[in-house]
């Protein structure tokens, strides 16, 4: 079964069928009983046309359950329009898609993890580990959202500042490592740029194309994860580096400072570094300043804290954390490295084992445990 064929064809089927006049509630859960009859058949009998064949399940699927709804009798006159199986149009909706989800009708926060959920192709708990919250709380805020849109026409897009939201998260999760969406998200972000002139389109772009640009070197042939500071910058794709810098400078030109234009300046000051030990940690510093202004997000703060251990020493980056809530996902992984820096390598062999029991992934589970390991070596006689 090929899952990454199923994901890359769910927004085109869920498109097709809004277009159709389906309602988006409706037309997601028949894309997600033909994924599931997918599964279920294809291994046996893999179709010829696996768009056609997940758009004619699907549509079918829509029509029985509008069947099945007596509030929506009257849907049953699309029965004789159901089409045949065969080639279905090449359309790309999914840019559309998003800001369809972006709906009025919606919270920001509430389009975004209908969003990652309908079209992006996370699950309920990634979502919620993005947005710092249980997966139940944000299992019941997708349920609310899809309540609010059941039957809604989705004739009123919404904004630019929501579908960066949710693209930037696409991305992070594909970059994460656990689900490859980072190209996707590169892609349709670029599709953005060049319908609207924005500044911070440009500034998600780029900061997405200076991250992607160091994916190769961010593991090691076994898997392991490689922190910045160790990275083979030899292996950092220069085209996508010096592209990203690019646009980020023509936007920043534009004296309309946002978040992602000063999260990519950041990305802008560790690419340009020709070693980790010559990174102008001085300027980082003072760019998490103002994405702190713009935000006040405690996450930024976080990774402030680290960038004041290196411009200003371990101690000054510690004074910075003792602000911050220590519930804060990886706040133990940020303590572990500035007391490493500092000297305390039993508190830091400590933090780093604490940090690995919450890690929210293996790969970084595994690197804290080695972290941890690596000190208490260290310590022994």
């Amino acid at each position: 079964m090929d899952e990454a064929l199923l994901r890359s064809l769910t927004p085109v089927v869920l498109g097709i069928l809004v277009r159709r006049g389906a309602d988006f509630a409706a037309a997601e859960d028949a894309v997600q009983d033909a994924l599931v009859e997918a599964v279920r058949a294809w291994p046996a009998d893999p179709p010829r046309d696996a768009k056609g064949w997940l758009v004619t399940v699907a549509w079918r699927r829509f029509l029985d359950a509008t069947r099945a709804d007596a509030a929506r009798r009257r849907r049953e006159d699309l029965v004789d329009e159901e089409p045949a199986p065969g080639p279905a149009p090449e359309v790309d909706d999914t840019l559309q898609l998003y800001f369809l989800c972006a709906h009025p009708s919606l919270t920001p926060s509430s389009a975004v993890a209908l969003t990652l959920r309908a079209v992006g192709g996370l699950t309920t708990r990634q979502i919620a580990q993005a947005y710092l919250v249980p997966e139940a709380t944000m299992a019941q805020r997708i349920s609310r959202a899809k309540r609010t849109v059941s039957g809604v026409r989705f004739n009123q897009p919404g904004d630019v500042a929501t579908v960066l939201r949710v693209l930037y998260l696409v991305f992070n999760e594909g970059y994460s490592g656990d689900v490859d969406l980072a190209a996707e998200a590169i892609r349709l972000t670029r599709q953005l740029a060049a319908a609207i002139d924005h500044p911070e389109v440009a500034g998600l772009l780029a900061l997405m194309l200076l991250h992607h640009a160091r994916r190769a070197a961010r593991t090691a042939p076994d898997g392991s994860l490689v922190p910045l500071a160790e990275q083979d910058r030899g292996r950092w794709d220069t085209t996508s580096i010096a592209e990203g810098v690019e646009i980020l400078q023509a936007a920043l030109a534009r004296d309309r400072l946002g978040e992602f234009q000063a999260q990519a300046a950041i990305a802008a000051l560790h690419a340009d570094a020709p070693t980790a030990g010559e990174t102008d940690w001085v300027q980082i510093v003072e760019w998490y300043d103002e994405l702190a202004r713009l935000t006040d997000s405690p996450v930024v703060r976080l990774n402030r804290a680290v960038a004041v251990g290196r411009a200003d020493g371990p101690r000054a980056g510690l004074a910075a954390l003792g602000a911050l809530d220590d519930s804060l996902p990886r706040h133990a992984a940020v303590a572990a490295y500035l007391h490493e820096r500092d000297g305390d390598l039993a508190t830091a062999a400590r933090l780093y084992a604490e940090a690995a029991q919450k890690a929210p992934n293996l790969a970084e589970r595994d690197h804290l445990t080695r972290q941890a390991a690596r000190l208490n070596a260290r310590r022994r006689p």
